[in-house]
C-alpha cells in the first residue's frame, strides 16, 4: 500500500510540474432541506450524499452531524491524510496516524443572544497520534511540513475570500431576484 501511495504521489507531482494548469481544482458542495424538516439537510459533494442535522437538544432529530462537526471532520481527516502523504514523500516510516479534535463554541453567538461571542468555534484543540519508529527530529520535520501543507488547516488559519449570493425564487409568483453580500 505504501509503495502504491508513493508512486501515485510521484505521478501527480510529475504531472503538475509539466501541466501546472491542471493544479487548480474546483469543488462544489450543495445542501438542501429534506422534506420541509427545518434542520435535516441532504448534502451532495461529487457522487456522495451526506446528512446534516442538529442535535435533539437544539430541536433537531440528530440524524447526522451538525455543520460545525463537519468542519472538525474535514480538519481531522485532512490532517490525517496529509500526515500519510507527507511521511511517504519524506521517506519517514508511518505505521498509523489518528487525529482527535475538540471544538469549543458558545451557542449565544449563533443564536444572536450575545454579539460578544463568535457564532463559530472559539477554539479547536487536537492531538495527532503517530505510530512510527521515526526519530524525534523526523517527527518534528513531519509535523512542520503537515502544518504547512494541510489544506483544511490552511483554510481555517488564513482568511479565505468567500462570496455568497442569495437567490430568491418564489414559485408562486415566478419572480426571481438576486442579492449579493460579502
Amino acid at each position: 500500500m505504501a509503495e502504491k501511495l508513493k508512486r501515485r504521489i510521484q505521478e501527480i507531482q510529475a504531472k503538475l510540474k509539466t501541466q501546472p494548469e491542471r493544479a487548480k481544482v474546483s469543488i462544489t458542495a450543495e445542501s438542501r432541506v429534506v422534506n420541509g424538516d427545518a434542520w435535516l439537510s441532504e448534502i451532495k459533494v461529487r457522487d456522495h450524499i451526506l446528512t446534516g442535522d442538529l442535535p435533539e437538544n437544539f430541536a433537531g432529530t440528530d440524524r447526522g452531524p451538525k455543520p460545525t462537526e463537519y468542519v472538525l471532520v474535514g480538519l481531522a481527516t485532512c490532517h490525517e491524510v496529509t500526515y500519510r502523504v507527507v511521511a511517504e514523500s519524506l521517506g519517514i516510516p508511518l505505521d498509523g496516524v489518528s487525529v482527535t479534535l475538540t471544538g469549543v463554541s458558545d451557542a449565544r453567538g449563533f443564536i444572536g443572544l450575545d454579539d460578544r461571542f463568535r457564532p463559530g468555534f472559539l477554539e479547536v484543540r487536537g492531538t495527532v497520534s503517530l505510530d512510527t519508529p521515526a526519530s524525534s527530529a523526523e517527527v518534528e520535520r513531519l509535523r512542520q511540513m503537515v502544518e504547512k501543507h494541510c489544506p483544511v488547516l490552511d483554510d481555517l488559519r488564513a482568511p479565505v475570500p468567500v462570496t455568497m449570493e442569495v437567490e430568491v425564487v418564489n414559485a408562486r409568483s415566478a419572480k426571481k431576484a438576486t442579492a449579493a453580500g460579502g
